[in-house]
């Protein structure tokens, strides 16, 4: 039934957990629902830090394991010895611009990395499809999945869950083919699976390489804010916090085999936030000699195929789940730039 409520989840086995949109997920989770464990997977490659887990790695219901989501044998010991009882898969090579230059690695974490996940799930949760074990009846599996795997919106017109697949890069191309496993899984073999595909995030804890870190670092800096084409590209930006709550209703409220776009309905060009960044720095952090930080501006060559809009329809998690977005970008981009001036990031 949709919106049915499932069963109380007591060990998430999370993936990513280092990472930007895993760690805010972690610290969220230990601080709303107290009566969870978390096993948090994390490779700690360049985009897994730590550091993101400062005050929780030795959290009690917090357990970290450094592996890799390819290691099968690593993956069924993780089963039997934590018992968990739902997946939350952040684990993924995400940045546009080395997927273009080293596709490779963003197959086998991304497409390979998450076959090795839900094989581990069936192996553990199913006696044969369809068929759970006993106690593993409530058991579910959610990938968190992007907005990028449908591809380019012109001028008009929204992401929604029947929004036909059209990746455009290497990186959603691998993130579209992980996203048909977890159907598949769920249809050929009665896994019980969530997907969740949202649009851009922001907040605290983001890699250095994304837009947003990259403008404010450049900033303060006093070096070139990069700004890719002439900055019209459009994205729809979704504080982390909000990201968080979603995926989580999604997990313990969603329906069985169903899609949730997760958007937050700010739709921002590039240029347009660089200016908008630098305009509170110039309030909170001013330039020693007076100047504008906007005066840091500058156009790059365009990003190869560079997608120009995306923005997501989240009516279905809205309506269905009754999920809705806390912060606006003017209120959540105070909080980000408050916490990268705080944290020295």
């Amino acid at each position: 039934m949709v919106g049915e409520k499932v069963s109380k989840f007591k060990t998430i086995l999370m993936t990513g957990g280092a990472g930007f949109i895993g760690s805010n997920f972690v610290h969220w989770i230990l601080s709303e629902h107290k009566e969870i464990q978390l096993i948090n997977l994390d490779a700690l490659t360049y985009a897994g830090n730590l550091k993101n887990l400062a005050g929780v790695m030795e959290h009690p219901r917090h357990t970290f394991i450094k592996g890799d989501i390819t290691d099968k044998a690593l993956l069924l010991d993780i089963f039997s010895r934590y018992n968990p009882d739902a997946i939350v898969h952040f684990a993924a090579e995400s940045h546009v611009d080395n997927s273009i230059s080293g596709p490779g690695v963003f197959v086998k974490t991304n497409v390979e990395g998450s076959f090795c996940l839900l094989e581990a799930a069936r192996a553990h949760w199913l006696d044969k499809p369809f068929n759970p074990k006993s106690g593993r009846e409530h058991c579910r599996f959610l990938h968190v999945s992007t907005d990028e795997v449908y591809g380019t919106l012109g001028e008009t017109g929204l992401f929604t869950e029947e929004t036909p697949y059209a990746p455009n890069s290497p990186y959603s191309a691998s993130k579209a083919a992980s996203d048909m496993f977890v159907r598949a899984w769920h249809h050929t073999y009665g896994l019980n699976t969530v997907i969740t595909n949202c649009s851009n995030n922001y907040g605290p804890r983001q890699h250095g390489e994304k837009l947003i870190p990259t403008i404010i670092r450049n900033a303060l800096k006093g070096n070139p804010i990069p700004i890719y084409g002439d900055g019209g590209n459009v994205r729809d930006w979704l504080f982390v916090d909000d990201h968080c709550q979603g995926i989580f209703l999604a997990l313990t409220k969603g329906q069985a085999g169903q899609t949730y776009n997760i958007g937050g309905r700010n739709e921002w060009n590039n240029l347009s936030i660089a200016k908008k960044i630098c305009s509170i720095l110039d309030e909170k952090s001013p330039r020693p000699d007076g100047l504008p930080y906007s005066s840091q501006i500058a156009f790059v060559k365009d990003r190869p195929g560079h997608d120009l809009r995306y923005a997501i329809d989240a009516t279905r998690i809205e309506t269905e789940l009754g999920w809705k977005a806390n912060e606006t970008f003017a209120t959540g981009i105070i909080k980000t730039i408050d916490w990268y001036l705080a944290s020295g990031n």
